[in-house]
Order: structure tokens, then sequence, then C-alpha cells
């Protein structure tokens, strides 16, 4: 192996291991529950690390290779909506995880919050979603292009 083609190797290998490396440090969303399972058995589901797919800057995790597949084919239709950050949190501008047990699917899409006492909040306020999701879809527009 002469020198140019030892340096390239080194490049390449330096490379890989700054991928891994910043692999690894991808945000999990919905702390590692399948987002798929809450559209296939209407619960929370954890996932398993073995089960992952990389979208849009983060992680997720599936409880079957299956789950893992079925969101690989359509993953808009799938990922929570605002990367899995809570929906009332987001229309402040605030990113705050989901708690994966605060959930709704409204209009064919998944919504997470970041507790359970938003179900009686819901409840004394029917236009809960109505008054936060335009605030938090443009201020996750705005998150994005940052």
């Amino acid at each position: 192996m002469n020198k140019t083609t030892r340096m390239f190797a080194a490049l390449l290998v330096a490379a890989a291991t700054s991928t891994i490396a910043f692999a690894d440090n991808l945000r999990v969303v919905l702390k590692g529950h399948d987002p798929v399972a809450y559209f296939t058995e209407g619960k929370p589901t954890k996932g398993d690390p073995k089960y992952s797919y990389d979208f849009d800057d983060a992680r997720y995790h599936f409880a079957s290779g299956r789950n893992r597949d079925t969101f690989i084919a359509d993953p808009e239709k799938y990922a929570p909506q605002f990367g899995g950050y809570c929906t009332g949190s987001m229309a402040r501008g605030v990113r705050n995880e989901g708690d994966p047990n605060a959930w709704v699917i409204r209009d064919g899409r998944l919504y997470v919050f970041g507790n359970t006492g938003v179900y009686d909040t819901m409840a004394k306020e029917a236009d809960y979603m109505e008054k936060r999701l335009p605030n938090a879809t443009k201020n996750w527009k705005a998150a994005k292009t940052l």
C-alpha cells in the first residue's frame, strides 16, 4: 500500500468513525416507544433498539421488524407530529419531550403531550387542539429551519 492509499484509507476510517459517533447521539423519539403501535395496537408499546430507524434527525425504535418496515414505507403517516415533542409546549414555542403515555390520534396524525393531565384539560376544553395546532405548526416549522 503506497502513502496516498494509506492516507485515503485513514480518512475513510475517520469519516466512518465520526458518522457513527454522530448517529449514536441522535435523540430517541417517544422515549423508545413504537410509533406504529399507536395506530395498530391502539396503545403505547415499548420498542426494541434492534429494530430502529433514523428519520428526520432522530431515532425511532419499533416493537418488531414489521412495524419498522411499515414506518419506513410511510414515515409521514406514522411519525408523531412536532418530532414527538409536547404539542402544547410546541404551541408556546418550547420543546419539551412528549410523554409516550399522553397521546391522541387526530385526523390520522399522532400527537403527544407532556403528561397525562392533558386528558382532563381536553375533556373540559372542547377546542383544545384547534387552539394549539396553528401555533404548534408554525413554531415547529420555524424550529426546523434553525
